[in-house]
């Protein structure tokens, strides 16, 4: 494992020398200073426990502290001068580190699953001793690098979530099915396995379904979840190409009798349906083993996967036949049938359901809920499969996160800093001073250029001190916080 304190961008490294003599004190904090998603204005708060539990204490003690002084000291020079050339950068400050023992910081927090809104510092953080300020900045690359995507994902889904419970809410009787109905899809399309593990717990604060195994035990590890007494995330037994294709185009009805009779005769399984002829499936096929399926004590699912999810799930108007325009869901309400529940929208019977699990948006994900409910059909005959297309299409800069010093101490004298560049719009100007986040009417608000004093009394508590973790949340409290 690299040391820690390689874990940052190369110019961070002289920062120390370049603050004023006399420097004892950087004071910074992370805020989301705006949105590239239309209508997205609050930013959920996740994954600094993360951040601390496994980078400022498990990978500091394990590959910094408990490693001998001269080799971590030796190969954080070796990396300085081969990276630098011949520079000043100087090694005492690492070997004071190391002697210390701990990271002497506080990180001060709202309560995570928080939303917050735009430009409203979500966290604080400080050195706890004079000779250490140059440790507050020098941990910007790393805080910035872990934690915006589980914010930003965890932003993400809570906006399905609100967009999924709406259309319930209007259209269907099967309110805690939403619950189930954003499944997440997106590891194979993540960059790296912990982008992948951040995202997906993330997701899993508004959502229970999720293909990403690795998730639960992230979620147990590091936020007190027990999936041994509650439901942190679930999946079902489903298909894919490969397993439709090996059973032959010949004998594909065949392929579909036999994992609804005999390999998964109850419960739930998904089997992808478009390997071939999604509409022969839909129309010959299934009427064929309408009995096999509505037998079953359970639900079998159909997975389209290609094409315009809108018109597959929905129909398409001007599509080139009946089935087309039929779409999915009405494919399945002429083969099934259902009720038409006391809000006047049709529910598929139980032994039925569909799922599409590519290129889904937020606004495919509005237009799909609409269009059933302008046929008539509930929104929660459906679910989707929410992806890296979803998940991975986004950077630091889609809700814009920063972290920006906004007060330090020379010498014994506070000063107040910000950042305000003429040439900017207004996005990149920071706060002032030291902060102070009150909530009014539910919802955050920013007091800057306030005093110690002030900054104490705010709704930012300490998560962590000189080494030590002051609070350990759960993921039940988190989620009830989304």
């Amino acid at each position: 494992m690299i040391n820690p304190l390689l874990l940052t961008d190369g110019y961070k490294v002289d920062h120390r020398r370049q603050y004023p003599d006399g420097t004892t004190l950087v004071y910074s904090n992370w805020t989301a200073r705006k949105s590239r998603i239309e209508g997205v204005d609050e930013i959920v708060l996740f994954g600094l426990q993360y951040f601390i539990k496994k980078y400022i204490i498990e990978d500091f003690e394990q590959y910094f502290f408990k490693q001998p002084k001269d080799k971590v000291v030796k190969e954080y020079k070796r990396r300085i001068d081969n990276y630098l050339g011949q520079n000043q950068v100087g090694i005492s400050h690492i070997e004071d580190l190391h002697d210390l023992g701990y990271i002497p910081m506080v990180f001060k927090a709202l309560p995570e699953g928080s939303s917050v809104s735009l430009r409203v510092p979500m966290i604080t953080m400080y050195n706890t001793l004079p000779e250490f300020f140059w440790l507050t900045n020098y941990f910007e690359t790393l805080i910035s690098a872990v934690i915006w995507m589980p914010c930003t994902s965890a932003t993400i889904a809570k906006q399905y979530r609100k967009l999924l419970d709406n259309y319930a809410a209007e259209t269907s009787t099967n309110l805690e099915f939403v619950n189930w109905q954003g499944h997440d899809f997106s590891m194979r399309g993540m960059a790296g396995v912990d982008a992948a593990l951040t995202s997906a717990a993330g997701h899993l604060l508004s959502f229970t379904g999720t293909d990403t195994i690795p998730a639960i035990d992230f979620l147990e590890k590091y936020y007190n979840a027990n999936s041994d007494n509650e439901l942190i995330g679930g999946s079902v037994a489903a298909t894919e190409h490969s397993v439709m294709s090996m059973g032959t185009l010949e004998d594909e009805l065949g392929t579909f009798k036999r994992l609804v009779t005999e390999v998964y005769p109850n419960g739930i399984v998904s089997i992808v349906s478009d390997t071939w002829d999604l509409w022969k499936v839909l129309t010959e096929y299934l009427p064929q083993l309408k009995l096999d399926i509505t037998g079953r004590d359970g639900k079998v699912v159909i997975r389209p996967d290609s094409g315009d999810p809108i018109d597959i799930i929905c129909g398409n108007p001007d599509g080139s036949n009946l089935n087309e325009i039929k779409g999915v869901i009405e494919l399945l309400w002429d083969t099934f049938g259902g009720h038409t529940n006391e809000k006047g929208y049709k529910e598929l019977i139980p032994q039925i359901g569909a799922i599409y699990g590519d290129s889904i948006t937020l606004e495919r994900a509005r237009q799909i809920c609409e269009r059933l409910k302008q046929k008539g059909f509930a929104s929660t005959n459906v679910v989707l499969g929410i992806g890296s297309f979803t998940y991975q299409y986004n950077t630091r800069d889609t809700f814009g996160f920063a972290m920006k010093a906004t007060y330090g101490e020379v010498k014994g004298t506070g000063r107040n800093i910000f950042k305000d560049p003429v040439t900017d719009d207004g996005t990149k100007k920071s706060a002032k001073g030291l902060i102070k986040i009150m909530k009014e009417n539910g919802k955050y608000q920013l007091q800057d250029e306030v005093s110690w004093e002030e900054e104490q009394k705010g709704e930012l508590k300490e998560v962590f001190r000189d080494g030590k973790l002051l609070i350990d949340d759960s993921l039940k409290s988190i989620r009830s916080r989304v």
